[in-house]
């Protein structure tokens, strides 16, 4: 029965090698798609064909985040890493590539050799020794005729490795523009608070001369003076703990930029206003494989993992090698080229078929499937994960948008109550108690309406870095994701 089933294996495989048309394991499909639905949070009316442009932080109409983006893909170590990672992903496919081809060597030598006189030779050449020098010259030629597609199939891998890399490269520029452009907003964000700060603290400067001129007029008492003082020094420490996040924020943009934290890469905005967010255009949830280079990268694993199956499987079938040499060989090296000297072979024409191997083929198939199964759960992971994050990205857009409408009107209504407040305090009219309330609501109003206006920023970014913030795959790439699309 064991003879009998490697000789059915030994024949079928045969008869494939003479098809000269079969390849082991299966051709790679891509796996399911989402529903091509819109998204939950998706505003009324938005384009599903829209696409963000490829420097998608143009959108912001900011010169300065255009001047970091650029300097940041110029000059981050974590990019330069990432590219030198793919310039290793082809260069491991060119390796793998070269069994494709014939090998063939050129070897030159030169020895000197004696063989004993009491030998058995010796012996019967008369208890003589044989002792002179051997010159060589050849080339050697071996080629694996790769009739059953194993060796297409590690190419196949191969390539798809190099795709994800190619996928990771861009995801990781992707990811940088996006932290840079946080970042930047982030910076601007509190760059509006020390602007608030700054007014605040100017005011309680005032608001404390005031009380003090009434406090020696003889019009307020001692209490009134010492509360003036601690609503000054607390817009103090609040100014300088505003700084503080600053100045964290700017070393870690320099360190985005390839630049040295010690250098100041953003001078600070003197301006308390910040812009609107831009509009993203969204798509439909089925076009984020063509649009996020980390589900790309998730694509071409799995191809890789599934021509790794073939690979596996071509080693339970026969393989065919065909060898040979040519040169010539001489005790004298005046003779070395003479045509008497040449010396030649053809063959063998191998073929070898694994019998016995204690299970290692069986298993590493087994190992290669579960490996393709464990890329398809990543993948499919991934793909959920970045539907939520477009989702969550969405709603912080919406919900910041109306977050920001009702702060509004509670800083209207907060600078109404200061100047009311104080009007009164100023005629005598109520304590100065009523004044520091006043201005606390007012100046907890105005930075929550930077910190909204600041959010709102970085929601915006939120959403164009789910959506692969304007990522266009290119060559083999961009046929793999478009496939997957479908």
């Amino acid at each position: 029965m064991f003879i009998q089933k490697y000789m059915t294996l030994a024949v079928a495989s045969a008869a494939l090698m003479l098809s000269g048309c079969a390849t082991v394991g299966s051709d790679f499909k891509a796996p399911q798609n989402v529903a091509d639905t819109s998204f939950r949070h998706a505003p009324q009316g938005a384009d599903n064909t829209a696409h963000l442009p490829q420097q998608w932080w143009s959108v912001f109409g900011d010169d300065t985040l255009n001047r970091l983006e650029q300097q940041a893909l110029a000059d981050s170590p974590t990019v330069k890493a990432a590219a030198e990672r793919l310039v290793q992903a082809e260069a491991q496919l060119g390796v793998v590539r070269a069994s494709e081809r014939p090998h063939l060597d050129v070897s030159t030598g030169v020895s000197n050799s004696r063989t004993s006189a009491n030998t058995s030779q010796g012996i019967a050449l008369g208890h003589r020794a044989i002792s002179g020098n051997n010159y060589s010259v050849g080339a050697s030629f071996s080629y694996e005729l790769d009739l059953l597609g194993r060796v297409r199939r590690a190419v196949e891998a191969a390539d798809a490795q190099a795709l994800a890399a190619q996928a990771d490269r861009d995801g990781v520029m992707l990811v940088l523009t996006s932290q840079v452009a946080t970042t930047y907003w982030q910076l601007r964000g509190l760059d509006s608070e020390i602007a608030i700060l700054r007014a605040a603290l100017d005011t309680r400067r005032e608001t404390e001369d005031l009380v003090n001129a009434r406090y020696n007029a003889g019009l307020t008492n001692e209490l009134d003076t010492a509360r003036a003082r601690i609503e000054r020094a607390n817009a103090q420490a609040d100014l300088e703990e505003v700084q503080r996040q600053r100045n964290q924020l700017e070393h870690g943009l320099a360190v985005l930029l390839g630049a040295s934290p010690s250098a100041a890469v953003l001078p600070a905005a003197q301006a308390a206003a910040l812009p609107q967010p831009p509009a993203i255009p969204v798509g439909l949830p089925a076009s984020l494989l063509a649009q996020r280079p980390d589900l790309a990268a998730s694509v071409a694993t799995l191809k890789a993992a599934n021509a790794n199956i073939g690979v596996a499987e071509g080693a339970f079938y026969p393989s065919l090698s065909l060898t040979g040499n040519f040169g010539f060989a001489s005790e004298s090296l005046s003779e070395l080229i003479k045509s008497g000297s040449r010396q030649f072979s053809v063959g063998p024409l191998a073929l070898s078929l694994p019998i016995l191997d204690g299970g290692r083929n069986k298993a590493n198939l087994q190992a290669a499937q579960s490996r393709y199964n464990e890329a398809l759960a990543n993948h499919q992971g991934k793909l959920l994960t970045a539907l939520r994050e477009v989702e969550d990205a969405l709603s912080d857009v919406q919900q910041r948008q109306q977050q920001g409408k009702a702060q509004a009107e509670s800083r209207e209504a907060a600078a109404r109550a200061y100047m009311v407040a104080r009007a009164r305090y100023e005629r005598g009219l109520s304590t100065y108690l009523d004044v520091t309330d006043a201005q606390r609501s007012a100046l907890a109003a105005d930075r929550a309406t930077a910190q909204i206006d600041t959010q709102r920023l970085l929601a915006a970014v939120a959403v164009a870095r789910a959506l692969g913030a304007g990522w266009q795959p290119q060559g083999q790439l961009a046929q793999l994701t478009q496939n997957a699309v479908r």
